[in-house]
């Protein structure tokens, strides 16, 4: 009886062993605390957006010449109306001062001819008085008459030519002009293409040239972003918006919308976007923006300032979470009903409390309803 008792011993210790040995171990998780924070809802681009300057004029000469003048560098700020480039004039500077000098000719023909006009009149009315004491001929004042009311006519005359003369100075001076590049407002040279002594030509018809001076107004610029076409109809203009760029990787820059496009974009297959662009509310001091560069957009539609929330890459299907036990060292599954969410952060309105912890990521296989956890930390 003794060794039957000591048999039965052995053998509930061997299968105490046996089942310890084989008894599932443990998975070491990751766990992330339920917290309270920001929320936001944000509608985001689909393709890199782009900087832009508000004001940019790629200026050409609309005529033919050869350059006598570059009065600006590359990257060199100017002012609105200063003189970029210049084309060689001498003969158009000829034309104007030939038009000058017939107007000056005009003028002092029609001071002549209007003189005598006034000395016709004073002779016609001299001879008036002469004719009605019978002192002159009837014939003597008709002709006196007539000398005086040609002198009229072309007095009169006088003054049309003289606002031809006028108009001709105002065109040789719009063509001397012409070959005058000025800066239409203030900015950047951003590109020059042309050198002293080069021959410029002005672009053919639907044949684009580079052109002369691309200059660039730095004081305003925006960006312009591509969202998809299911989300046009949230975005409104002056809706906050977070600008990041890749020139400068871990800053934002804080923007409103400015303009939706009013058409739907189809670049790509069943892709379709719609164009916004976006205003810095104040363009920052300590970094230089340059035209062109790629950037991103985050448009927010709602936020709540602190509700309950958790990462968003910690949800299951049908909005579920893994939550931890830390009484029986297992996994949870529980539903949540959720408020606000976005790429990062999902608002939990009910299913888990403040503090409590639940499983950081689903990229770990093995992981379900009841299996047995350890805690590895929490992600950084």
């Amino acid at each position: 009886m003794r060794k039957l008792s000591v048999l039965f011993l052995v053998l509930g210790c061997f299968l105490t062993v046996l089942w310890w040995w084989q008894r599932p171990q443990p998975i070491a998780v990751q766990l992330v605390a339920v917290e309270r924070g920001p929320v936001e809802t944000l509608v985001a681009n689909t393709r890199a957006g782009t900087l832009k300057s508000c004001r940019r004029s790629r200026l050409s000469f609309n005529l033919g010449g050869q350059v006598s003048e570059l009065l600006v560098d590359e990257g060199q700020p100017v002012k609105e109306g200063d003189v970029l480039m210049r084309l060689r004039q001498d003969d158009r500077l000829a034309r104007v001062q030939e038009a000058e000098a017939r107007l000056d000719a005009r003028r002092n023909a029609r001071e002549q001819q209007c003189r005598t006009a006034a000395l016709g009149q004073r002779d016609y009315r001299r001879l008036h008085h002469l004719a009605e004491r019978q002192l002159a001929s009837a014939d003597r004042l008709d002709q006196a008459e007539t000398k005086a009311h040609l002198a009229q006519l072309a007095c009169a005359s006088s003054e049309v030519a003289i606002r031809e003369a006028e108009a001709n100075l105002r065109l040789q001076r719009a063509l001397l002009d012409q070959a005058t590049l000025r800066a239409p407002f203030s900015g950047i040279v951003a590109q020059i293409n042309g050198e002293l002594g080069e021959f410029v030509t002005p672009s053919p018809p639907g044949i684009p040239t580079p052109p002369a001076v691309d200059l660039i107004d730095d004081s305003c610029l925006y960006v312009d972003a591509p969202i998809d076409e299911v989300d046009a109809g949230r975005v409104r203009i002056g809706m906050p918006v977070r600008i990041s760029l890749d020139a400068y990787r871990g800053r934002h820059f804080a923007g409103q919308v400015s303009r939706i496009a009013p058409f739907v974009r189809e670049l790509e297959k069943q892709a379709r976007t719609v164009d916004i662009e976006v205003r810095f509310v104040q363009l920052p001091v300590d970094v230089a923006l340059l035209t062109g560069y790629s950037a991103d957009v985050e448009i927010l539609l709602e936020q709540s300032a602190g509700s309950l929330r958790i990462p968003t890459e910690t949800l299951l299907e049908g909005r579920r979470v893994l939550r931890y036990d830390p009484s029986s060292g297992k996994l949870h599954e529980v539903a949540l009903n959720t408020g606000l969410a976005n790429w990062r952060w999902t608002e939990v309105l009910d299913g888990v409390a403040e503090g409590e912890r639940i499983l950081a990521s689903l990229d770990q296989e093995g992981l379900k309803d009841g299996s047995t956890v350890i805690s590895a930390g929490t992600p950084q």
